[in-house]
């Protein structure tokens, strides 16, 4: 039993101008099955995607506050032009400077147009087969920790960890990363980005929350009520979701 990454929350209070921007910056497509904007490739909805992890947009009332986010999304990029490139034309769509102290840094650090801030990656040669989504990265405070959780809860391969950095990606060798940063902030506000994850096809459900609770998840109420999807909190109180098979 296991489960796997099928897209990264984003909450915004304008959900179809946050799709429209994502889908933009990563060359892919906003579609709207419903009310939230869920961004994918192109060529038509396919979900869940065999490889990427998408991005579906949920609309929201409240605004983003100042915090930042504890988890955010690094781009990929091919060599210096394409990142100096990518970086005027995500400026042009509506993203913006963001300063969270990173100093002289090869990256560039943006925001959206509802303040989430990301990271345009200078090229490197890991990320060079990931598709522009390069990394889903959560800060923390204990990436072992956080590698021995995730690593049991998903079907990923873990392929680096420190006291410092923890990593994993599909077993498949295809899509994303998932990187554990630690870092010194600790969680003050509810997470405006998050990841929700899917049961294989056969897998119970329910069995497989039960797992996630032995393991260190927390049930999580957001006034979410009657819904078929069922909210969580990992050992350091990073939200997920667990989806119920389609």
């Amino acid at each position: 039993m296991a489960l796997r990454p099928v897209h990264v929350i984003i909450k915004a209070l304008d959900a179809s101008a946050v799709g429209r921007f994502w889908a933009e910056a990563l060359g892919w497509s906003a579609y709207s099955p419903g009310v939230t904007t869920y961004v994918g490739p192109g060529g038509g909805l396919v979900w869940p995607d065999p490889v990427v992890v998408g991005i579906d947009v949920v609309p929201v009332p409240e605004p983003k506050t100042t915090t930042k986010n504890r988890v955010h999304l690094d781009l990929a990029t091919t060599s210096a032009a394409h990142q100096a490139e990518l970086v005027a034309r995500l400026k042009a769509l509506g993203a913006a400077p963001a300063h969270m102290g990173q100093g002289d840094v090869p990256w560039t650090v943006l925001a959206d147009p509802e303040g989430n801030e990301f990271c345009v990656l200078e090229p490197r040669e890991v990320y060079r087969d990931t598709g522009p989504i390069a990394a889903v990265v959560v800060d923390c405070a204990d990436p072992r920790a956080m590698a021995r959780f995730w690593g049991e809860a998903m079907d990923w391969a873990l392929h680096e960890v420190t006291d410092d950095h923890a990593v994993l990606r599909s077993a498949k060798g295809v899509g994303p990363f998932l990187e554990f940063l630690r870092t010194p902030d600790v969680k003050t506000v509810p997470d405006r980005v998050h990841l929700d994850l899917l049961p294989y096809p056969g897998d119970d459900k329910a069995a497989e929350v039960a797992r996630l609770r032995a393991l260190g998840a927390t049930d999580l109420d957001l006034g979410q009520g009657d819904v078929p999807w069922t909210c969580l909190t990992d050992p350091e109180g990073h939200e997920f979701c667990v989806l119920a098979p389609s």
